[in-house]
């Protein structure tokens, strides 16, 4: 996931009880580092938002009826691509072990404490300053890997070569990548998002989602969006209409002069 801009953190907040979200809504206002996009009362609709909205921060109980906490973390987790940071809120602290096993960035215990809520939001601003120290250097040698002009594409039990300049979008699910051209789409035989938009042209093939690699040639319409957010609907025979994450917005207002 990219770094956040100039130093806000998108934040989700997941929690069943709606006492719990507004408190924590509440705590999050006195720090102008957290940018709340959105809460969610479960763990399905934490799924769907956050593959809309790309959060960089989520806050998310442990325990919910259906889908719980952890068992969220495990669906992110298998549809592969980046994934946001997540500080577990429960009112039990039999769980903290499993937490850290997850790689959560934090455990608050509920009720929350407005001091231990800082010590967790000032971890993640550390986490988030370090990876942007770390990409940084990475960007320059980026540039004298091969760009590849041509795609193995697999559908309909043939190996098709297409140019990649007529990929439409890639994006991937449960760890599969969907190449989609004009005409037709299958799967690639890359393992990620990251690893596919290495090997193509950086000022062609833009990741405006965690989940989707666009060809900003092939972008037919920009529609205004959630909270001045924006979809894409591209030029395939679906006219599909895929998110661009928050952290991208700044970018297309810049390529396209929004």
């Amino acid at each position: 996931m990219s770094q956040a801009e100039e130093g806000v953190i998108s934040t989700l907040i997941v929690d069943d009880e709606q006492l719990a979200r507004e408190e924590l809504s509440y705590l999050l206002q006195d720090f102008p580092e957290i940018d709340l996009v959105q809460t969610a009362a479960n763990g399905l609709e934490a799924l769907n938002l956050i593959e809309q909205l790309d959060p960089d921060l989520v806050f998310l109980d442990v325990q919910m009826p259906g889908l719980d906490g952890l068992s969220v973390i495990g669906k992110v987790r298998e549809k592969g691509g980046a994934m946001p940071h997540f500080i577990l809120t429960t009112a039990f602290d039999q769980y903290a072990v499993e937490a850290f096993r997850l790689q959560a960035l934090d455990y608050l215990l509920k009720p929350v404490d407005k001091e231990r809520l800082a010590e967790s939001i000032t971890r993640a601003k550390r986490v988030f300053e370090e990876k942007q120290s770390a990409e940084k250097p990475a960007a320059e040698p980026a540039k004298a890997t091969v760009q590849r002009t041509k795609l193995l594409v697999k559908t309909n039990n043939r190996n098709l070569i297409v140019d990649a300049q007529d990929m439409v979008y890639a994006t991937i699910d449960d760890g599969t990548i969907t190449v989609v051209t004009s005409h037709f789409e299958g799967q690639s035989n890359y393992r990620t998002i990251e690893e596919l938009q290495s090997n193509l042209d950086p000022n062609v093939f833009w990741r405006v989602h965690r989940s989707f690699l666009v060809n900003i040639n092939k972008i037919r319409e920009v529609i205004p969006w959630f909270k001045s957010s924006f979809q894409l609907k591209m030029d395939d025979k679906k006219q599909t209409e895929i998110p661009v994450s928050r952290i991208q917005t700044r970018r297309l207002r810049t390529l396209l002069k929004i």
